[in-house]
């Protein structure tokens, strides 16, 4: 055997849509980290029907890199239909462990290790009940791994008991296929590959958890009360989540009375519009969609930006235009969510990278939709939003929540008047009331026609350019209430790269990669728009900005140069999406590629 590779590998399994090797991944996940060790999930999952391809890989990485690697370090076989594309996904040296029952026989390769594994018939061997033979050869593999790799069997047995807690029958036989993986491993695969996993101490007070269930329990602690949503891959289990929390904190123990509402609309269209009418009420109301919603959204968003009601849409993205890939990754709708709807706006947008900030982020769209009296897009991903993610806990704030400039009776009777669409302060925002309140003052006409300082009808064209012009002072006013970008400035670096978003994760690795190389680099991450000074003078500060994110056309690229001006020539776009979250030497690839031509 070769010198030891220790806590440096990555793992990927190959099976089918809806073979049940969800928990046995997760088992295998959740193992590595309760032993220390930084990792990072991917699970790649088809959007058709069951019986179609699935990978799920693990990245382990000693200095915390646990974005995508290109290329794989050992491939679990199980799928004859994808036996050529894993051969071709395995890094030279590699290890394929495979089904032996198979004849898989064509396109071998000599640079590779072959670990064949008779998993059926250790199944059967082994349980006599059909179904549960199926379900317990992914734990068979799941031993495999845990011999070849060093697993601590005494974690994976913490682990097999948390997962399974209330069946302990269940316990016994994932746990007995687990051990007959283990034996046969033992008694007939002899170990030639250098990969090994050994216990660190990296992940303490650290959770392993998903985006969309941290941001939906960040949208129960944000004091969200409503939720309005139609079913679309990626954002469907943030609203799931959300409704769970709801009945877990929402219902008065005593009574059984739910403080909250949910609405499974006919469309997205129907769902902000309910969510506005909710908003209007003096709810803090929520929606989630994927690009296609989003699409249909754009009426109802221009009605809601143009009358200045609060609401929150979540944008999980995936793989556009159209239908695209459901179940692929991008940053495709950044530039269309900014500006969505006709006519002139600008949204807007959180950026969360990770799943502390879907739980931060979700908490704070509320107070700043509140405060703002606009839509606030969080735009979240597939990749961030789905996948496991090993995550600092959560610290919820301890602030109160900010309404914003509500009005109440009290409120009038000391103004003395009130117009709703009156720049009293200058900011922008104007003062709202609610519904309901019991002031002569208080109602006025909501409508997404032209209207003055008072809500009435006029088409006036000095009304109208003042009206707009308040607008875009308010969206001016966002940068003092949206996140400010983070900086990690390098002494001496005259390269600056600026990313956002699940891009970040492959950020570190790219600057230890291209530091090796030569260049020295500082970062930036944006983490909402409107983004503040600190993005103009990081250009500044910088020869060449190079703006790495996930979609084919630059789309962030170019909102930053329209804000910047003539710094805006030290910009250089890499932008590459394929549906997978990018890796690092691909990044490093088109950076260097780049350089070269500044020479």
């Amino acid at each position: 055997m070769s010198q030891s590779i220790i806590n440096d590998c990555s793992i990927t399994v190959a099976t089918v849509n809806g073979s049940g090797s969800q928990s046995a991944n997760n088992i295998l996940l959740k193992t590595l980290f309760r032993m220390g060790i930084p990792v990072g999930a991917k699970n790649l999952f088809p959007s058709n029907i069951q019986g179609l391809p699935t990978w799920y890989t693990i990245r382990v990485n000693k200095n915390g890199f646990t974005a995508r690697k290109r290329d794989l370090d050992i491939c679990v076989a199980l799928n004859p239909a994808t036996w050529s594309d894993d051969l071709k996904s395995v890094k030279k040296g590699g290890v394929m462990i495979y089904n032996s029952e198979y004849p898989l026989t064509s396109g071998l390769r000599d640079d590779l290790l072959f670990y064949p594994v008779p998993f059926k018939k250790l199944a059967e061997e082994n349980f006599t009940e059909v179904k549960l033979r199926k379900l317990l050869t992914n734990m068979i593999y799941v031993g495999v791994l845990t011999e070849l790799l060093g697993i601590d069997v005494d974690v994976l047995k913490t682990v097999v008991n948390d997962s399974f807690a209330s069946k302990q029958k269940v316990v016994e036989s994932n746990f007995k296929a687990i051990q007959v993986g283990i034996e046969y491993a033992k008694a007939n695969i002899k170990k030639t590959d250098p990969y090994r996993v050994e216990k660190m101490d990296q992940n303490k007070n650290k959770i392993v958890i998903d985006g969309n269930t941290a941001a939906a329990l960040g949208c129960v602690y944000g004091g969200c009360s409503f939720v309005s949503w139609y079913p679309i891959t990626p954002s469907s289990s943030l609203c799931e989540a959300t409704i769970d929390y709801f009945e877990e904190l929402r219902v008065d123990p005593a009574t059984g009375k739910k403080n909250f509402a949910v609405v499974q609309a006919e469309d997205e269209l129907a769902a902000l519009g309910m969510a506005l009418g909710a908003g209007w009420a003096g709810a803090r109301a929520m929606t989630a969609t994927s690009g296609p919603g989003i699409s249909l959204m754009a009426e109802f968003t221009g009605f809601v930006y143009f009358t200045e009601i609060p609401a929150v849409i979540f944008d999980i993205q995936r793989v556009g235009p159209s239908t695209g890939l459901p179940t692929r990754t991008a940053q495709g709708d950044i530039e269309s969510t900014h500006r969505l709807s006709h006519g002139d706006k600008q949204h807007p947008l959180l950026l969360p990278a990770n799943p502390v900030e879907c739980f931060d982020f979700a908490q704070s769209a509320f107070d700043l939709a509140d405060r703002l009296q606009t839509p606030v897009f969080v735009m979240s991903d597939l990749d961030l939003g789905m996948n496991q993610w090993v995550s600092d806990k959560f610290k919820p704030s301890d602030k109160p929540l900010d309404r914003g400039k509500v009005l109440d009776a009290a409120g009038l009777s000391k103004a003395g008047t009130f117009g709703r669409y009156r720049d009293v302060d200058g900011d922008g925002i104007c003062y709202r009331t609610l519904p309901g309140t019991d002031h002569p003052m208080a109602s006025y006409f909501v409508r997404g026609s032209g209207h003055n300082e008072d809500a009435k009808y006029t088409e006036k064209a000095d009304d109208y350019a003042r009206l707009m012009d308040r607008l875009k002072k308010k969206y001016a006013t966002a940068k003092n209430y949206v996140p400010k970008s983070v900086t990690q400035l390098d002494s001496g670096a005259k390269v600056g790269i600026l990313a956002y978003g699940s891009t970040d994760l492959v950020i570190p690795e790219v600057r230890e990669l291209l530091k090796a190389q030569g260049l020295k680099t500082s970062y930036l991450r944006l983490r909402a728009l409107p983004f503040g000074d600190e993005v103009t003078q990081f250009f500044k500060d910088h020869d060449r900005v190079y703006i790495v994110e996930q979609n084919r056309d630059g789309q962030m690229d170019r909102i930053v140069r329209l804000e910047i001006g003539e710094l805006s020539l030290k910009a250089k776009s890499v932008a590459y999406t394929d549906g997978l979250p990018l890796d690092a030497h691909t990044v490093v690839e088109k950076i260097l590629s780049k350089e070269k031509g500044q020479a």
